[in-house]
């Protein structure tokens, strides 16, 4: 039986950051992966669909700039992204053979809470890393069952997964949900010339974001000809018969009012479900929830020294919270001190305009009886802003009363870089009366947080 100080199940950021400084570290390590190295973040979610939204954004730059749309060429758009993709993963294989790393290609299963057999051979070890990543979830009208079950040319009904591989635009798309994934392929798709509509159970799209921000990307995206259905639930989707012309007919219910919507494929973005029940978890311990596994601060579970990190133990579904989870959790194995806040986690939405947020919004502080001010500063108001023609946009800054940043969201051009600001003014416990006093480059879109603070 081969044994290893460490085992990581899962090579997304979580799994091959983590196991790069472990090694780094110190530790051996043995990594697992049973599809492609990179995970579901490189292979089929936030890179390729950063390559949509970036070829995206190059046509509604030029339209606005020259007041005519470019052609499109589809084809070109995917082979560019899967082009990114692959120099990535080598990327990712080049890091996971460096010394101190075993990666190991299969289907890793729990035989005993240390024991994981791969391939046919067992391995065993003293800390194991679980990071198996995340699937899309199906909404109440639909079982995975029945969505692996459609036929195999052309589904009319998909993940993002299978919409980052298609071969053409539809000239409908329907989208259920209005949440991360649902906003971003609104935003890209609908660039593309695709008539987009989007059907969302909650009274506003992206709940993570302070609403007053969320509905403005909304209108935003609105004005650029996307339909949304809001406080709506799709109850069937109507496929045509095999070897029909005829379109899909999405069913939803708003407000108590039956309503239909004809489309050529439907989208299906309900968010997330952790991927922990295909590893064999019945022959140990460890303890699971219907989210994720559970664990504590540390990432570890009930068992001592087995460690879920990312989207499986359904904490923060970010790449980069994967990442550091992974890092708390190898600093715990080796007793080491960090000073990395979890509960300080930016988070950006990649439509156009993009969007991000950090810490509280509004609405929560009402609700837990925090009291707060608000500032806000404008992108038309912007020097920078201006220059390049990106004046929609807007900051919001929630402040406590001992002048502490509560939270900040965003809407506009970089919303991420500006959040980000905020989010290492927050690791460091950042006073109101100090942050006043940082001087900011002139002209750079920083200034629009520079402005709302003072």
């Amino acid at each position: 039986m081969k044994k290893t100080n460490l085992l990581i199940i899962g090579s997304g950021p979580g799994g091959y950051r983590t196991a790069s400084y472990a090694a780094q570290n110190g530790l051996d390590v043995v990594i697992v992966e049973k599809a492609k190295p990179g995970g579901t973040c490189l292979n089929a979610g936030c890179i390729p669909t950063k390559c949509l939204a970036h070829d995206a954004e190059l046509r509604l730059t030029a339209s606005t700039l020259y007041d005519t749309t470019p052609p499109l060429d589809f084809t070109k758009v995917m082979e560019r992204k899967e082009g990114v993709i692959s120099q990535l993963r080598e990327g990712v294989s080049s890091l996971l053979s460096q010394p101190g790393i075993e990666f190991i290609n299969g289907d890793a299963h729990f035989v005993s809470n240390h024991v994981v057999e791969v391939n046919g051979e067992q391995i065993e070890a003293d800390n194991i890393i679980i990071a198996t990543g995340s699937r899309s979830k199906m909404p109440p009208f639909m079982s995975e069952e029945d969505f692996l079950n459609q036929p195999d040319t052309e589904p009319n009904i998909v993940t993002s997964t299978e919409l980052l591989s298609i071969s053409k635009v539809p000239q409908r798309l329907t989208i259920i949900g209005a949440g991360v994934i649902g906003m971003e392929f609104a935003s890209a798709f609908s660039a593309f010339g695709c008539e987009v509509t989007v059907i969302e159970f909650m009274k506003e799209c992206l709940p993570p974001i302070d609403s007053d921000i969320a509905k403005r990307l909304r209108k935003t995206l609105e004005k650029r000809g996307v339909t949304f259905y809001m406080q709506s639930a799709v109850k069937q989707v109507i496929s045509p018969l095999e070897g029909e012309q005829a379109a899909t007919i999405v069913v939803f219910d708003k407000k108590g009012k039956e309503e239909k919507v004809e489309t050529d494929l439907v989208l299906i973005a309900t968010g997330r479900q952790a991927n922990y029940d295909n590893i064999g978890l019945d022959k140990t311990d460890v303890e699971t929830n219907p989210k994720g596994i559970v664990v504590n601060d540390n990432m570890e579970t009930n068992v001592k020294g087995v460690y879920a990190i990312g989207d499986v133990n359904a904490r923060q579904m970010l790449a980069h919270a994967a990442t550091f989870q992974g890092f708390h959790a190898i600093n715990h194995i080796l007793g080491k001190q960090d000073n990395i806040r979890l509960d300080i986690m930016p988070s950006a939405i990649f439509t156009y305009p993009e969007a991000a947020c950090v810490g509280k919004t509004e609405d929560l502080c009402k609700a837990e009886g925090i009291k707060y001010t608000t500032r806000k500063g404008f992108y038309r108001s912007n020097g920078k802003a201006l220059s390049m023609e990106e004046t929609e946009g807007m900051i919001k800054v929630l402040i406590a009363e001992d002048g502490s940043l509560l939270g900040a969201h965003c809407y506009g051009a970089h919303s991420a870089d500006l959040i980000q600001e905020v989010a290492d003014l927050m690791n460091c416990d950042a006073k109101l009366y100090k942050i006043r006093d940082i001087i900011h480059i002139h002209p750079t879109l920083s200034e629009i947080l520079q402005d709302a603070l003072l």
